[in-house]
């Protein structure tokens, strides 16, 4: 069965639009300019300094000129001064770097709609790690997509006759999709989907790095669903934990498993009978089987679904979806739903 967006019904928030207000007013006013079927594709802004001013649209690089035009050849494009990107992070920070000194030493800050800003530049750190980035050249701003309503016709997949959830894995390459799909996933598990007769579950959401429910002040910009509680920018094993202790989840979700620590918590989590929904980057079920601490898994029989992401059809194309324990693909043909990663 092949679904494509036209009759996958979805609804899109967090639009480029609520972004440019954190652009210093040179970048907004050539982002401004670009047309808006481009700006509707647009993945990503990106400020480097001396370099000419990018965007990331239609799986395509195109350089941004003095004029705003969109150019293949760098030649013409506005070239990103320091300026640029201080007065820009200015505008992101709310003239206060400060007061975001902890997630800029992630690498990264997260701002009001979900969207991200990759940072890089001067790196300072001690014996403990890294204590901040100054001297700052280069701005990545990663725009977030919520897309509600792209799992609901894979959901019947990752359910029983029982009508409950199976343990679930998502295989996917970089920017295919998996985190968008996630999210949604998480949402109709915590909401419930009535026409499945599927009742809503308590959904802890261990986001470490502040990807799926993208937090603001603490607060999801992403509708992650009623029953879902967020532990934001916590390590995954710890997290996992803490939410086992203390806030009864029927369902745990997380984002890029790997470590030994995530398989000792998982373990955990099964054993007090919590369900589990988590991504891998990896192109098939055969990468993912050579890693050591995922692949342990996948042949211990942890997932009783494995889903496998890829670009061939657009963004988010769903390949398959596997039985855990059979190995067999339960789709006959490949699905297709269009997503951002």
């Amino acid at each position: 069965m092949i679904m494509n967006s036209q009759n996958t019904n979805f609804i899109e928030k967090n639009t480029v639009l609520h972004l440019e207000k954190f652009l210093c007013p040179e970048v907004r006013e050539l982002v401004s300019k670009i047309p808006k079927d481009i700006k509707s594709t647009m993945e990503e802004i990106r400020l480097r300094i001396h370099q000419p001013l990018m965007i990331y649209a239609n799986n395509q690089d195109y350089f941004v000129s003095k004029e705003g035009e969109l150019l293949l050849e760098e030649k013409n494009g506005y070239r990103i001064s320091k300026r640029n990107i201080e007065n820009t992070l200015q505008f992101i920070t709310n003239y206060s770097i400060y007061a975001v000194e902890e997630e800029i030493k992630r690498g990264y800050i997260t701002v009001q709609g979900g969207h991200r800003v990759g940072i890089v530049g001067k790196v300072l750190h001690d014996s403990s790690g890294v204590k901040t980035i100054k001297e700052f050249t280069g701005l990545n701003i990663r725009i977030s997509r919520e897309k509600l309503g792209i799992s609901s016709s894979v959901f019947k997949y990752l359910i029983n006759d029982k009508k409950e959830f199976m343990n679930t894995l998502i295989i996917s390459p970089p920017q295919c999709g998996k985190t968008t799909l996630l999210r949604d996933l998480i949402k109709n598990l915590s909401d419930g989907v009535p026409n499945l007769r599927f009742k809503g579950l308590k959904v802890g959401v261990v986001d470490e790095r502040s990807e799926i429910g993208a937090c603001f002040q603490g607060i999801p910009q992403n509708n992650l669903g009623i029953r879902t509680d967020v532990l934001d920018a916590c390590p995954k094993a710890q997290g996992m934990m803490m939410l086992i202790r203390a806030m009864s989840p029927q369902v745990i979700a997380t984002d890029e498993i790997g470590r030994e620590e995530d398989s000792v918590a998982i373990q955990e989590a099964l054993l007090a009978g919590i369900k589990l929904i988590t991504t891998v980057h990896g192109n098939s079920l055969e990468d993912i089987m050579s890693k050591k601490v995922i692949g342990r898994l996948v042949k211990e029989g942890t997932f009783e679904r494995i889903m496998i992401l890829s670009n061939s059809k657009g963004v988010g194309t769903v390949e398959k979806i596997i039985d855990g324990h059979t190995f067999k693909d339960l789709l006959k043909l490949p699905i297709q739903n269009k997503v951002a990663d």
